[in-house]
């Protein structure tokens, strides 16, 4: 699990990459994420259902139906699904959870988490999904582009 994201971010960006793979508009069974990906299926379904709440993803119901890019990859950034799934807390919350922590009320790692949180919004917001799908290495990822 990640220090900044949830595991439920973290299988949405999964999710979403893969998805950037496919042939535009192509719809991907649950059941295929599920399981090239090794995410529980029916918590997928809800992490799936949020992103096309947000209009990130589409879904069509029925034998042929499935989830596809509700926008072209390049369209998508990492920040949009970050955002769609967790809010923005993680750029203006205290890394070690203080309610309180502000610049007049630091924690102990107040400014060198801000440098860092500043460069992780930095990626977020210039990645997009479809350079993350190419340069994805993993081979259940990599299958793909052949």
């Amino acid at each position: 699990m990640s220090i900044i994201f949830s595991r439920q971010c973290e299988y949405a960006l999964q999710a979403v990459t893969y998805l950037a793979l496919k042939p535009a508009g192509e719809m991907t069974s649950i059941k295929e994420l599920a399981k090239k990906l090794d995410i529980p299926y029916h918590f997928l379904g809800k992490i799936l259902q949020d992103l096309v709440y947000k209009g990130l993803l589409m879904s069509q119901k029925g034998p042929t139906g499935g989830f596809a890019l509700g926008l072209p990859a390049t369209e998508i950034t990492l920040f949009h699904i970050v955002e769609a799934i967790d809010g923005v807390g993680f750029n203006t919350n205290c890394v070690l959870g203080f309610p309180e922590c502000s610049g007049k009320n630091p924690c102990a790692v107040h400014d060198s988490w801000g440098e860092y949180r500043e460069g992780i919004y930095q990626m977020l917001v210039k990645r997009n999904i479809a350079e993350m799908a190419k340069a994805m290495k993993k081979p259940e990822y990599a299958a793909m582009r052949r």
